[in-house]
């Protein structure tokens, strides 16, 4: 607990260097809005993602599909006043707010996604992404892809609930 507490302090002093990029966290008026256009992006991913994988360029659509639940995370931090401009910060975020009970959302989820956790495994998407991102593979186990772009749908629909769920 305490290693996750010093992330959101580092990230959130990242933050507050005063640049209109900043590189970490930073505590905002918490944005409904912001939220659903964070969404509609995850959709856009997942909808690139099956047109890269119609074209046959499955290497990149694992890319697309680690992206699409990216938004799912940030658009869940829109939603209760903050803005990341760093992936660890995110899944750091999420995590902080999933263990204080602010979100529910099984923690599960942020780490098949994380890179910030050692126990990540070839099975989780931010390996596949890396994998395939920054090596020389350009073919994706047809499997395995229809397997990531599922998950991906789910999640979205899992954050999404939460969204709704949080404005009664």
């Amino acid at each position: 607990m305490a290693q996750l507490d010093n992330m959101i302090k580092w990230c959130l002093d990242k933050g507050k260097i005063e640049s209109e990029k900043h590189k970490g966290l930073k505590k905002v008026s918490p944005d409904k809005l912001r939220a659903d256009k964070h969404i509609e992006k995850a959709e856009h991913y997942l909808d690139a993602t099956l047109y890269l994988k119609d074209g046959e360029y499955t290497d990149i659509a694992v890319s697309t599909v680690f992206y699409s639940m990216y938004h799912c995370l940030l658009a869940l931090l829109a939603k209760h006043g903050y803005e990341s401009r760093n992936q660890k910060c995110t899944f750091a975020c999420v995590e902080d707010l999933i263990t204080k009970g602010v979100i529910n959302l099984d923690i599960a989820w942020v780490k098949k996604i994380a890179d910030y956790d050692e126990s990540n495994s070839s099975e989780d998407i931010i390996t596949l992404r890396e994998e395939f991102q920054y090596g020389t593979e350009t073919n994706v186990n047809t499997e395995k892809l229809n397997s990531i772009i599922e998950e991906a749908k789910k999640f979205r629909e899992v954050v999404r609930q939460i969204l709704v769920k949080e404005e009664k």
